[in-house]
């Protein structure tokens, strides 16, 4: 066995361990590893829900952004309930700290109504931010 192989070098493994089938036996474990995390992820029983995709039937769920930090879920609620039923109002918070990240969610079951309050609401001033409303987009970012 040659002490200079490059695992040797960096430590990975004992330098008595590094033969051809021990190799060989890491790399089957790591492979099944990942196989294992993927199917994991693909049945979607570990993922988050993801918003509907734009202009889906059901109900809309709208992206409200440049919320004040002071704001919460009730004033948020009340803002929207001014234009028709609010399922649900939600504020982003940073977990550690509990801070709002200055964005939230409204869920509101029937159309016409969401779009009346998208269309009302957006690029208003609510308690000195000019805040941003849409319907919210299918979230683009890998599953982690």
């Amino acid at each position: 066995m040659n002490p200079a192989s490059p695992l040797a070098f960096l430590g990975l493994l004992p330098r008595h361990a590094i033969g051809l089938g021990f190799c060989l036996v890491v790399l089957v474990a790591a492979v099944a590893a990942l196989l294992l995390r993927n199917r994991r992820a693909s049945d979607g029983a570990r993922r988050p829900a993801r918003p509907r995709k734009p202009g889906a039937p059901g109900p809309v769920e709208i992206y409200v952004g440049n919320l004040s930090y002071d704001m919460t879920d009730d004033q948020l609620r009340a803002l929207f309930a001014k234009y028709g039923v609010v399922e649900s109002a939600r504020i982003i918070t940073h977990r550690p700290s509990g801070k709002s990240k200055g964005y939230g969610f409204v869920e509101m079951p029937h159309r016409p109504e969401a779009e009346l309050a998208v269309d009302k609401i957006n690029n208003t001033e609510i308690m000195g931010r000019r805040i941003r409303c849409n319907e919210a987009r299918e979230d683009s970012r890998p599953d982690r």
